[in-house]
């Protein structure tokens, strides 16, 4: 029984032997299939290495429990050992240099994925750009195309804000004007009345004297042609001081840009004192102020543009008399309104410009200390709606800095201001 069970043993060890070979080319041609089924390389390449290293180690193993039963295959150990052991390196190898190759792959694929998504990124990139460059060419042209549309309605509306504010202008330049019209038409009335009384007296005494003729004696008839005569140059005082209230009133009334005059600084303010006062009265007949003037008779005749100086002693002259009337108004008891207009001669240092120094002056409520700095802005004004333009003291401000000077202002809260206008005298 032994024997013939060695000899089943040896045939058995044979037949393994002769397996093991074709069992290997078996599992190239399984793995050379599969490397053709698979769609990815580095499986196949991983494939191709590992499964003849796993038939081998099968194989082995089968050879190591066939030594536990069969004696000459325990005997034969060595060899098959061997044999395995080279076999078995071979594998090795081969799986060593099958997950080399995928493992070179890998990384190449990851190069190849790595450039590629940065290819992709910059070409991204520059479509992005250009898709920026579009967009931003595009806005450019809406923002010029806004631009155009905006400048147009800003150009519109300049236009439209000077056009308001010549009318604006025009509008205070009128107001100026009815206020003074309405002290002239009082002033002018004056003159007027004594001319109508003096003809009448002439013509009475030109009809006593055709009458009596006759009767009466050559130095009573020369009396009566005395008052005649009289008269006649009363008439013509008071005609001619009509006519230069008159004149004024044009002059007053012209745009400006006249030619600058010797000017009697004194009698202009005193006659725009008046004459503001008298316009004052015909809007508001209950008002009343005390007038007071204190002029410097040194200072002479001063080359100005009468008109627009007038202008602005009127427009000072007029809101001190508001100022005064809002005050008594407001029911403070032994208040009494006052208004002082002063000249005076301004004696400079050696090599200095000799000036004219004009104030108007009111014992109102004075100017707020938050307002004082904006009074002289166009547009501001501290009056109720409808009632100012904001423009008077603006036009004030321009006038007196063309002729050279300055308008200042002096005020307490309460107790009054005073506008001071320095004209320099060449």
């Amino acid at each position: 029984p032994y024997t013939v069970t060695n000899n089943m043993a040896s045939a058995i060890l044979y037949s393994t032997g002769n397996i093991i070979y074709p069992v290997l080319m078996l599992s190239f041609v399984i793995t050379i299939m599969l490397f053709l089924l698979n769609r990815s390389r580095e499986n196949k390449a991983f494939l191709i290495g590992v499964i003849p290293f796993a038939i081998s180690i099968l194989a082995f193993t089968l050879l190591q429990l066939s030594a536990i039963f069969i004696v000459s295959v325990k005997n034969d150990m060595a060899v098959y050992s061997n044999l395995f052991g080279r076999v078995n390196g071979v594998c090795v190898l081969w799986l060593t240099v099958a997950i080399s190759w995928v493992l070179f792959k890998k990384y190449a694929f990851q190069e190849r994925r790595i450039s590629q998504e940065k290819l992709e990124k910059e070409q991204l990139a520059k479509e992005q750009e250009i898709q920026k460059r579009e967009l931003i060419a595009q806005q450019k042209i809406e923002l010029e195309k806004q631009v155009i549309e905006r400048t147009a309605e800003l150009k519109q509306s300049l236009d439209d804000l000077k056009s308001t504010q010549s009318q604006l202008i025009q509008s205070e330049k009128m107001a100026s004007l009815g206020e003074l019209t309405a002290g002239i038409a009082h002033e002018i009335q004056n003159p007027l009345n004594f001319v109508n009384n003096f003809s009448e007296v002439n013509n009475e005494l030109i009809e006593e004297l055709k009458s009596q003729k006759s009767k009466l004696k050559s130095d009573e008839q020369d009396e009566i042609l005395n008052d005649i005569f009289q008269n006649n140059e009363k008439i013509n005082h008071h005609g001619k001081r009509a006519d230069a209230i008159v004149k004024g009133m044009l002059q007053h009334s012209q745009a400006g840009g006249g030619k600058k005059e010797p000017t009697d600084i004194n009698a202009l303010a005193d006659e725009y004192l008046r004459l503001s006062y008298h316009g004052f009265r015909a809007k508001d007949t209950s008002f009343n102020a005390t007038l007071k003037t204190d002029f410097d008779e040194n200072i002479g005749n001063i080359n100005i543009i009468s008109q627009d100086i007038g202008r602005v002693i009127l427009n000072l002259i007029t809101n001190a008399f508001y100022v005064v009337d809002e005050k008594k108004k407001s029911g403070i008891t032994d208040y009494e309104p006052t208004v002082t207009v002063s000249t005076k001669l301004i004696i400079p240092p050696p090599g200095g410009t000799r000036g004219a120094e004009i104030k108007v002056a009111d014992n109102g409520n004075g100017i707020p200390q938050k307002v004082l700095d904006k009074i002289f802005q166009p547009f501001f004004t501290t009056k109720p709606t409808g009632q100012g333009t904001g423009l008077g003291l603006s036009l004030a401000y321009d006038i007196i800095k063309a002729h050279g000077g300055e308008l200042k202002v002096q005020t307490k809260e309460g107790e009054g201001s005073t506008f001071i206008i320095q004209l320099p005298i060449y």
